[in-house]
């Protein structure tokens, strides 16, 4: 590995899962919590011992630089951590997606990366499903993409009910959420030359509800998408290739059906187990990271573009 020793900063349910990759990968780590019940219950659950008080006490106590870092800290915390790092001296981050609480923050981020020379990473842990990856290969193989479409319908009520204690972040659920789609589909299909996108629909918490659009990409291939979140429905990605048309639903599977033919069939994927055994992507995508391989990572500049570029318009926020 390129970097053996590493902060894991935010220890909840994120948290413990970078651990086990973590541990399995052998690398030296220091875990830094917010509480003392956080870090207790991580310490108990993983037998490592793990720091309180959060990263701004933790950097008081003047340790020695780590090779990266990964933060897994809520959505609220992010920016703000990044920040603390940079400024410290860390220079290699991996930061759990979006990077951000709201759109104008990755300014920041983007302007110490510059300052800084620093690299950070956005943790889009579907691009390492083993199923989007088989998918590239596809479409490698194919010729490239002719069209695709995504849904990125939110089980709105769920998600109330869960978080109805948080509603802040829910104001912002497409792009700390739905994001994941987004980024999946336009990872597989192309970056968005053109875009018309179409808003209807109110939530209490959430403004707009239902999202259609389409568009173009710099490559020619045209795209559609939808998502009601007062309706039945699901994440989903379909992609069309000159000889296949390829499913992700669930983004966990790969689907295929060849042309000239009605049968959808299950690709085999994954011989190594790596999406079973831990939390689907995470295992490639932090064993990615530490190699110092960025290949397959949306970096917090190609983030910033992605706002501009289609994020905002497809979330329909007022900004």
């Amino acid at each position: 590995m390129l970097y053996n020793n590493v902060w894991l900063i935010g220890l909840g349910n994120m948290g413990y899962e970078y651990s086990r990759v973590l541990d399995s990968l052998g690398i030296i780590y220091t875990a830094i919590g917010r509480s003392e019940k956080s870090t207790t219950l991580f310490t108990e659950k993983t037998g490592h011992k793990a720091h309180p008080g959060g990263i701004g006490i933790f950097l008081q106590q003047k340790p020695q630089l780590p090779d990266a870092a990964i933060i897994s800290v809520n959505l609220e915390n992010l920016k703000d951590t990044a920040v603390q790092l940079l400024n410290y001296g860390v220079r290699h981050i991996l930061i759990e997606k979006p990077g951000v609480h709201h759109f104008h923050e990755i300014e920041e981020l983007c302007d110490l990366a510059k300052e800084y020379v620093a690299k950070i990473m956005i943790a889009y842990n579907r691009r390492f499903y083993a199923s989007v990856m088989k998918a590239r290969e596809i479409i490698k193989e194919d010729g490239g993409v002719t069209s695709f479409h995504f849904e990125f319908t939110e089980w709105t009520n769920k998600l109330f009910g869960l978080y109805s204690h948080k509603i802040e972040s829910l104001r912002t659920l497409f792009l700390t959420n739905s994001s994941h789609v987004v980024d999946t589909a336009f990872y597989l299909g192309g970056t968005p030359d053109k875009i018309s996108c179409y808003h209807a629909g109110t939530l209490e918490w959430h403004k707009p509800s239902i999202f259609a659009g389409a568009g173009i990409t710099t490559e020619g291939a045209l795209f559609s998408y939808n998502a009601n979140w007062q309706s039945a429905g699901r994440w989903s990605v379909e992609i069309m290739t000159p000889k296949h048309r390829l499913h992700l639903r669930p983004m966990e599977k790969l689907m295929i059906q060849n042309i000239d033919s009605i049968a959808i069939n299950e690709v085999d994927i994954d011989p190594s187990h790596y999406d079973t055994d831990f939390k689907p992507g995470l295992y490639l995508q932090t064993k990615a990271f530490l190699e110092g391989d960025y290949s397959q990572f949306c970096s917090v500049f190609e983030q910033k573009r992605h706002f501009d570029t289609f994020y905002k318009p497809i979330s329909g926020y007022s900004l």
